[in-house]
């Protein structure tokens, strides 16, 4: 075995766990750490080198807990501290690396700091730990500016102050049930870094940083109105004056030395949704994050030249400051890939997709071009994210009955928008199993399709055309060929739609057009369909050998 020279986030292939989704222990449908802990050998069967763990804390779940109660412990519905510590453990024994989600932006309404803020009243210290401001207008009745909820509606609420009286109104990027810290407060500061230093001293790996880009606002909260058909998390958009405002670097660069304090390369994942390649690349200079999704390859069309033009500035913009890519195609909050990739028209991100709406993709297509666009992502030099279900080629769940839904987003926009219920539903592990093995009960906490059945793992495994065993192959050549810390020659000439290129001895051909291309010479490692030979049909990739 290879020795690594380099930092094992620098090429690592992480998988997201969804614990509410992923396997259910207890019975009652919802998902928890003893469950993960039951299915580690799938993954380590599976061949990648860490998980990150959506929020796990104490919660009253509001927002399927990103609304944390408390940082610094386990929330009772996916078990206890000592859950999670034979977790790390079981996940270590196998060479498993763990990463936690932090959600610093804000907290839940029902946080011990915001229950003091609203006891303590205007003007009190408790209250300077979150984003509270006086009403607008004569009598205060008019929220301080008109920002936009990220999940719809105003993005502020009023309270009713110990005295009984309409009081102040306090600052919800997401739902209101989620208030905003103030980070110019030292105090909200210092709580972090003992919550970072609470869980890297249980021997966690890293922390992906939820909207590590939303923490410092503009001085003044002046007003502000997206364009009515803006991704809900800001990508693409210039000068919010919530999102990815300079001083939040700050933050980072105090995060950075506290997590190299710490032996084994920890490292920080920055969520961050900001307007380019480039401005994306400076969440992960020298003495700041180690990784930040590249959300830009993830919302690319199925198309040759903007996936060349993509990757290219990709590789320029984070080599520029001698960081890696980190590629990326699905997780909890988009549409499933291998439903998005077959739409025509582009759904904004955190809007979802439902029964009413207008595109019914092709799901054939879809699976189809999703497992050529995973084999295009895992041969990319650079760390890669992996979104649990998307080995077994699960796509999105359109057909949730409305009084299913739970998404926040659901209900503060009037049911105008889906959410991302879609891409949660839990796990099929067994055909024949209640709840297709996810709860041994058959409860589940979202519906499960019943065409899940067939693609349930213990079936993908002993079927080689499977999308398991294609993920499973596609893993096992990336560490082979050690392509996570390769370089890129780009190849020229095969087509317009065609998207090729070399790393190592690899050579990786995609072909996202309608007719078949011509393929070069040589051996085949790996392809995303069966029966390729000579030539290339569309929506397939290939992996290539000299011969």
């Amino acid at each position: 075995m290879t020795v690594p020279t380099s930092p094992w986030w620098r090429s690592a292939v992480i998988y997201q766990i969804y614990p509410r989704s992923f396997a259910d222990a207890t019975g009652n449908g919802v998902g928890d750490l003893p469950g993960i802990t039951s299915r580690l050998d799938a993954l380590a069967e599976l061949g990648v080198d860490a998980i990150w763990l959506s929020p796990f804390y104490r919660s009253p779940q509001n927002d399927a807990g990103y609304d944390v109660a408390d940082y610094c412990d386990v929330d009772p519905v996916f078990g206890t501290l000592a859950d999670a510590d034979d977790l790390l453990a079981a996940a270590q024994a196998r060479g498993i690396r763990v990463v936690v989600d932090l959600v610093p932006n804000h907290s839940s309404d029902q946080h011990a700091w915001f229950q003091a803020a609203l006891a303590a009243g205007p003007g009190s210290s408790e209250r300077a730990r979150y984003l509270f401001r006086d009403g607008r207008g004569a009598d205060g009745s008019l929220a301080p500016n008109n920002w936009e909820s990220v999940f719809g509606g105003p993005a502020w609420t009023r309270v009713t102050e110990p005295d009984g009286t309409p009081g102040q109104w306090y600052l919800h990027l997401f739902d209101a049930t989620q208030p905003d810290f103030d980070w110019t407060n030292p105090e909200v500061r210092e709580e972090f870094r003992r919550i970072l230093r609470f869980w890297l001293d249980r021997g966690v790996d890293g922390f992906r940083v939820d909207v590590a880009h939303g923490l410092v606002k503009k001085a003044g909260l002046p007003d502000y109105t997206p364009p009515r058909d803006a991704d809900s998390m800001g990508g693409g958009l210039d000068d919010v004056p919530y999102w990815g405002q300079p001083e939040v670097h700050e933050i980072y660069r105090d995060w950075h030395e506290l997590v190299s304090s710490y032996p084994g390369d920890r490292a920080l994942c920055a969520e961050a949704w900001l307007p380019t390649i480039e401005a994306t690349a400076l969440w992960v200079r020298p003495g700041e994050m180690q990784q930040a999704f590249n959300f830009h390859y993830l919302q690319t069309d199925w198309d040759a030249a903007e996936l060349r033009a993509v990757i290219a500035e990709s590789l320029r913009a984070y080599a520029a400051v001698g960081a890696p890519s980190t590629w990326v195609l699905s997780n909890h909050d988009v549409i499933r890939h291998a439903t998005r990739l077959a739409l025509t028209e582009p759904i904004p991100q955190g809007w979802g997709i439902g029964p009413n709406t207008l595109e019914r993709p092709n799901p054939t297509l879809g699976l189809r071009r999703g497992r050529a666009a995973t084999a295009l992502m895992l041969a990319l030099p650079g760390g890669a994210y992996l979104y649990q279900g998307e080995e077994l080629g699960l796509t999105e769940v359109i057909d949730i009955p409305d009084a299913d839904r739970q998404d926040p987003t659901w209900f503060r926009t009037a049911h105008e928008r889906y959410g991302r219920d879609g891409c949660r539903v839990p796990l099929p592990w067994t055909a024949d199993a209640p709840a297709y093995g996810f709860s041994e009960t058959g409860a589940s906490w979202l519906p499960q399709p019943p065409e899940w059945a067939d693609l349930a793992r213990a079936t993908q495994r002993e079927d080689p055309a499977s999308t398991l065993s294609l993920y499973t192959r596609l893993l096992a050549e990336r560490h082979r060929h050690e392509l996570g810390i390769g370089e890129l020659e780009w190849i020229d000439g095969l087509g317009e739609d065609v998207v090729a290129f070399r790393n190592g001895n690899v050579t990786v051909v995609a072909n996202t057009g309608t007719t078949p291309v011509p393929l070069p010479a040589g051996e085949i490692l790996v392809a995303s369909e069966p029966g390729v030979v000579g030539v290339l049909a569309p929506d397939t990739t290939v992996w290539l050998l000299p011969t």
